[in-house]
């Protein structure tokens, strides 16, 4: 008996497509994703400005609020409704029911966030600047000589490569 319509992918194939997979999430390897209050998340009676004093926020990079959904939220203001805990008209509502809200920080500037329902003021805001993204580093000079083909490959290639799938997997991971 024969079967009818089953397709396999070979090698040449596979290689194919994680290269362009690849190529696609190396300017996202650069980007950093951070969980807001670290290991105690979104919730009140913590120093968010400390949190943030120490942490350099670039465009490209993102916020991971963590928090209980039936309590919390995360709501961008302007300055004036962040100082006074006024959470009624906010820029932008990124509570999306779940508890775990992603918010990019695609644009240069200082975002406020805050918890409605009174948690603002028990503590749970937090301003952050977010700066132009810093140059690539620039490249180490050549020494004159033959070059290492495996330190160049390694470098070059292997390395982002690897950076690049870890980022595809702890994607992955978060989706589920």
């Amino acid at each position: 008996m024969e079967v009818v319509g089953r397709r396999s992918f070979g090698w040449p194939t596979m290689a194919v497509l994680l290269t362009c997979a690849l190529l696609v999430m190396l300017p996202e390897v650069y980007s950093v994703r951070y969980i807001v209050g670290s290991r105690m998340g979104w919730t009140s009676n913590v120093n968010y400005t400390n949190w943030a004093k120490d942490k350099h926020f670039y465009n490209g990079d993102w916020l991971y609020f963590v928090y209980d959904r039936n309590q919390a939220s995360v709501l961008e203001l302007n300055k004036t409704n962040y100082e006074n805990c006024i959470t009624d008209h906010p820029l932008h509502n990124y509570t999306t029911g779940a508890g775990r809200d992603v918010v990019p920080l695609n644009v240069t500037k200082t975002y406020y966030f805050a918890s409605s329902g009174g948690l603002c003021y028990g503590g749970m805001k937090v301003a952050i600047h977010v700066e132009k993204a810093p140059p690539p580093p620039k490249a180490a000079p050549v020494r004159s000589g033959s070059t290492n083909v495996l330190t160049s490959f390694t470098g070059q290639i292997l390395i982002p490569a690897l950076f690049a799938t870890s980022a595809v997997w702890n994607a992955f991971l978060l989706l589920w």
